[in-house]
């Protein structure tokens, strides 16, 4: 069975909701030790045809940076005052953590960033993409808004969404295709280390894809 094929029948034997359910791989891996952490999988992989949702993002930004970050999509522009007010506000800290996926910043607030929020985001695996001086801010915004990311942990099972049932069988399996090339190239021995990959709607049956 093709990628194509799995997708199709996962959906087709979801029973039908109310809502857009995601669609998620469940990824097992073997031979191969999670106990040491760089034997773990932590990556970021761009889906072709995105997540299926909105994804929220947050700039670290001044001046035309700023301006340009807005006007390309991010869903907050945070200036270098604002950085320093979340270092005497935990909660708001934690709050904007939880609220956006990804996060640029450019390079000249990076340090502040690293006193003020390098605890909350570090923890959440969240510390933002640098921007250098000379790069357009546009791109990375647009890129963030379809990359996912890969984590295994120290668990050889693990799970993500690649996007919704909405979404097309050949959208669904192109982002399937791009996460399994990502751990491919990823993994210490790479398609060695991929015991199966299972494709599900959240409440549906799991369709065997590896």
């Amino acid at each position: 069975m093709n990628i194509e094929e799995a997708v199709k029948q996962a959906i087709a034997e979801a029973p039908a909701r109310k809502f857009a359910e995601s669609v998620d791989l469940a990824i097992n891996l073997h031979n191969i030790d999670l106990s040491l952490p760089g034997n773990r999988v932590d990556a970021e992989v761009i889906l072709p045809h995105g997540v299926g949702k909105p994804i929220k993002i947050a700039v670290f930004a001044a001046g035309e940076t700023a301006l340009r970050a807005k006007s390309a999509g991010a869903d907050r522009v945070i200036s270098g005052e604002e950085i320093q007010d979340f270092a005497g506000d935990k909660k708001a800290a934690r709050k904007l953590a939880d609220e956006y996926r990804f996060f640029i910043a450019e390079t000249q607030f990076m340090p502040v960033i690293g006193k003020s929020l390098g605890s909350i985001l570090g923890k959440r695996g969240k510390m933002p993409t640098p921007l250098p001086p000379t790069q357009d801010v546009a791109p990375q915004v647009q890129r963030l808004k379809n990359m996912t990311r890969i984590r295994s942990r120290d668990k050889p099972t693990f799970h993500l969404s690649i996007g919704n049932r909405n979404m097309n069988t050949k959208e669904l399996a192109d982002n399937i295709e791009a996460v399994v090339v990502k751990l491919e190239q990823t993994l210490k021995d790479g398609r060695h280390n991929l015991k199966s990959v299972y494709v599900k709607t959240t409440m549906g049956p799991s369709i065997r894809v590896i």
